[in-house]
């Protein structure tokens, strides 16, 4: 009898828990729609736009092609919007040979650049356009692969396949971290091998060594407008590049896509005409005299990291001899560091002689290098002289420099620790000696 008359009593309890229930959540849509007046539910918004419907992949094809001025080929996989542009670029490039860069330009040199659905490298990441340019006679010519849909990344492959001899350089700006890496998963994903090619030269490691002391950052777009002159009007930001993309396949509408592909081609060519800077510029010890110093000083460390010693210090020396003849633009580099490279290269070649006058010029400037060139004329005098105290008396003239700093708060602590180490040692060789 218990139980019989209970369960009129727990139904009434559920039914009353779900009114409850649904009063709360009433009054809580109620707050929402109080705390932002534009908050409507799902149902009230419009319908997306539908996406537009072609009959079949050549037809949509053509009209990407139509819209950005190019044309439509035909890959065994399906087709590829191409177009074609072409820059008056005279370049000899034979001159790239006497640089520290590892590039033949007696081998086609393919410059390269993606534009891509997001930023990161992950599978989802596709290229929908992909910039490729080469000299032909005075002329650089970029043709710009697009993807008019998805399903025709196998087309796009192809074709970019096509133009990339076995024997070329690619040239790219980041290019060996982003580019060609996402390329190579994207002909993974459909079981081909990314094209072969013979190097690889990036740029922007370049731009950093030697030109980003004086530029505001190393963008491709920085480094053309200050090294080569060129100032892109209304350029798009990379960053809404994807959505771009994105609008075409949502409306059928190729005009949004001119702006990337003018992007695009301005990158491209300019990868071009940074190749020309380097080869008639940097390669020439005549007009690269003319250049920042700072720039040169960069190109000397490239040497110098190649092994090509003696090109290391001719470059160290124009820039130093350079610094000091005109105004510059400005520049986080100074001549005190130039120098101290410099000297540096001259104790690892054992040429004690020219650099302890090294150092001496870049203690003769002041400032806290003064204290570390001091230093520095202190260890050639006591281990390659063996003149002991012409070495205290170096290691005095750099306490005197850390004193002084550390007075006016700007103490060199690494140095105070090496010269109380140093000075130590010398006073009991010279007390010894005197005994």
């Amino acid at each position: 009898m218990t139980s019989e008359l209970a369960r009129p009593t727990a139904t009434v309890t559920a039914v009353t828990t779900t009114t409850t229930d649904a009063g709360q959540l009433a009054r809580r849509l109620e707050r929402l729609r109080a705390l932002d007046r534009r908050l409507v539910l799902a149902a009230d918004l419009p319908p997306p736009p539908a996406r537009p419907s072609f009959a079949d992949p050549m037809e949509r094809a053509e009209r990407l092609a139509e819209g950005l001025g190019g044309r439509v080929d035909s890959m065994p996989a399906g087709p590829v919007v191409v177009v074609e542009r072409r820059t008056h670029l005279p370049v000899d490039l034979e001159p790239l040979r006497r640089l520290p860069y590892p590039v033949d330009p007696a081998r086609p040199l393919v410059s390269l650049d993606t534009e891509t659905t997001g930023l990161g490298s992950s599978t989802g990441t596709v290229a929908f356009l992909i910039g490729v340019g080469g000299w032909q006679g005075r002329e650089f010519v970029t043709d710009q692969l697009v993807m008019a849909d998805h399903a025709d990344e196998p087309a796009l492959l192809e074709a970019l396949d096509a133009r990339i001899p076995p024997d070329a350089w690619l040239v790219t700006y980041n290019g060996r971290s982003f580019d060609w890496p996402l390329l190579e998963t994207r002909y993974r994903m459909h079981h081909r091998r990314a094209p072969a090619h013979a190097g690889h030269l990036d740029l922007l490691p370049i731009a950093r060594q030697v030109w980003k002391h004086r530029l505001p950052d190393a963008r491709l777009a920085s480094v053309e407008s200050a090294i080569a002159g060129v100032r892109r009007h209304e350029d798009l930001p990379g960053s809404v590049i994807p959505d771009r993309y994105f609008g075409w396949l949502r409306s059928g509408r190729a005009e949004v896509l001119v702006d990337v592909l003018e992007h695009n081609r301005e990158d491209v060519v300019s990868l071009g005409r940074l190749l020309g800077v380097m080869a008639q510029v940097l390669a020439d010890p005549v007009r690269r005299r003319a250049e920042h110093p700072g720039d040169l000083a960069g190109l000397a460390r490239a040497y110098e990291r190649s092994g090509r010693t003696a090109e290391a210090l001719a470059c160290y020396g124009e820039a130093l001899g350079a610094w000091d003849d005109a105004e510059r633009e400005p520049s986080r580099l100074e001549w005190t560091e130039v120098a101290a490279d410099g000297a540096r290269l001259l104790s690892r070649l054992h040429r004690h002689d020219d650099a302890e006058a090294a150092w001496l010029d870049v203690a003769a400037r002041g400032g806290g290098t003064a204290a570390w060139a001091w230093i520095a004329v202190a260890k050639i005098r006591e281990h390659k002289r063996r003149d002991v105290p012409g070495a205290l008396d170096a290691a005095e003239r750099a306490r005197a420099i850390v004193e002084r700093r550390r007075a006016v708060g700007v103490p060199l602590r690494t140095a105070e620790r090496d010269l109380g180490r140093r000075l130590r040692r010398l006073r009991r060789r010279v007390a010894a000696r005197a005994a």
